[in-house]
């Protein structure tokens, strides 16, 4: 969510997940206007934790953020998360983030957001930490990423197809056709190429 210079990168407990589904768009983005303007008002000095109730409707959810230069990076968890925990996750994240992205900035969070994606659920998934290791993380967004280059070769085989055909040296194309009492005569083609 981007609002006054400002990004706030959401990750959802799939319960938080699931409400939030449940409700109409307008709500939807209520809540994010909302957590955005909590998280923003709040100073540097204050604790990272915040509690969230009102925005879901009970007093089990809380806002876990850490605050990078322009970048804000908000997870809501229940009660039975441990808040700790979950702002070493935040780090691991951000600190793969800028392992992939050299530097991560708010450009490669707009132009990339489907590897910011991957990353994200190298990391969680469900609700469930899957992995922690930083390096384990960026092996498999960096074999992710040779997949899609290949996937990408095969599929511009077509454009290349059609560049190798533009380029062959062929010899002179004959005007006229005779096939017995059938004369054809073949048009000028190199307009076409």
């Amino acid at each position: 969510h981007r609002a006054s210079g400002t990004w706030v990168l959401r990750a959802v407990h799939p319960r938080v997940l699931a409400l939030a589904s449940l409700q109409a768009e307008e709500v939807q983005q209520q809540i994010i206007r909302e957590t955005f303007h909590l998280v923003l008002k709040r100073d540097d000095h204050i604790c990272n934790f915040l509690e969230c109730g009102s925005l879901f409707g009970g007093s089990d959810y809380k806002l876990i953020y850490r605050h990078y230069a322009t970048l804000y990076f908000v997870f809501c968890v229940d009660s039975s998360e441990s808040e700790l925990g979950i702002l070493d996750l935040i780090q691991v994240f951000v600190e793969t983030l800028d392992k992939c992205f050299e530097n991560v900035c708010e450009l490669d969070l707009i132009f990339h957001m489907d590897k910011v994606h991957h990353i994200l659920q190298e990391v969680v998934i469900g609700g469930m930490v899957l992995e922690t290791n930083m390096n384990e993380i960026v092996a498999q967004v960096e074999a992710q990423s040779k997949l899609e280059k290949a996937e990408g070769g095969l599929s511009a085989a077509p454009s290349r197809a059609v560049s190798a055909v533009k380029n062959i040296n062929l010899p002179e194309i004959p005007r006229n056709i005779n096939i017995g009492d059938i004369n054809i005569k073949v048009p000028n083609l190199s307009q076409f190429m």
